[in-house]
């Protein structure tokens, strides 16, 4: 089975781009299930609208995760009551709406994918050990048990953090993919034990920019000019980033990892 993760869907642009390239990229790759990150889908780039969640249903997307920004739209801690395919952080403070890991059918009816949503504790908002909360998760989710394939979403800050969690998983999971950061990086592999990983698979979204926000407003802000206003994204052509697992049946593990950056300035 091949899997489809996409990072942080930003503003109009990354939704652009998501709904020119989305039902290409099943039909050549042969995806069997897609996880998009939608924390920044909304128009201002931060949080995620009931409609957008629809859109992106119908479009063939099968889980959306997200991160920090999962409150900054009032209407999402009642819509994602009732969505089990929107996930939030599974580390969040005990009682918060929605759920953090979920075990979701393929589209062809055939495999259990188990989806764990994870956020870093260094650099953000205040959040329960991550670190405990996934082995928590992990006895309840074990490959070729509970879940044919399992997918981890850890968005986080540092490297650090994302790379253990890729170890910790390791072998455990199909891949354990890093976002929030909104820049891919270039350590695409498989760990020894089999787990797919890359620290951040970047944004989807306009790159001619500073992660997703308007590149000349984010100087001013930088410089503190008292022109500056509240960040805004960016609106020119997005690209669409990510990565495409192709699995192991037996075993729940990866066998290929291959890193996806199509069309916008970024693939240029």
């Amino acid at each position: 089975m091949n899997l489809l993760i996409l990072g942080d869907i930003m503003g109009a642009s990354g939704r652009k781009v998501l709904y020119n390239k989305l039902p290409e990229l099943i039909k050549n790759n042969k995806i069997e299930f897609v996880i998009v990150n939608g924390e920044n889908a909304s128009d201002d780039g931060r949080g995620i609208t009931k409609e957008i969640s629809e859109d992106f249903f119908r479009l063939g997307v099968d889980v959306i995760t997200s991160g920090n920004h999962i409150w900054d739209k009032k209407e999402t801690a009642d819509f994602i009551e009732k969505e089990n395919r929107l996930l939030r952080p599974a580390n969040l403070a005990n009682g918060s709406p929605g759920r953090g890991y979920k075990i979701f059918i393929s589209k062809d009816k055939h495999f259990k994918v188990g989806v764990i949503n994870l956020m870093g504790n260094v650099f953000m908002r205040k959040t329960e050990d991550v670190f405990k909360t996934a082995k928590e998760i992990q006895n309840k989710m074990r490959l070729k048990k509970e879940v044919d394939f399992l997918v981890v979403d850890f968005h986080g800050e540092i490297t650090s953090e994302k790379m253990a969690a890729g170890h910790f998983f390791d072998g455990q999971a199909t891949c354990v993919i890093g976002t929030h950061t909104h820049i891919p990086t270039a350590d695409t592999r498989i760990l020894d034990g089999g787990t797919a990983y890359q620290t951040d698979i970047g944004m989807c979204g306009d790159y001619n920019s500073v992660i997703g926000m308007n590149k000349e407003n984010s100087i001013k802000k930088f410089l503190k000019d008292k022109d500056a206003v509240s960040h805004f994204p960016a609106e020119g052509e997005g690209t669409l980033s990510g990565v495409i697992i192709e699995t192991d049946f037996e075993t729940g593990l990866a066998k290929k990892i291959t890193r996806l950056i199509h069309g916008g300035s970024l693939s240029n």
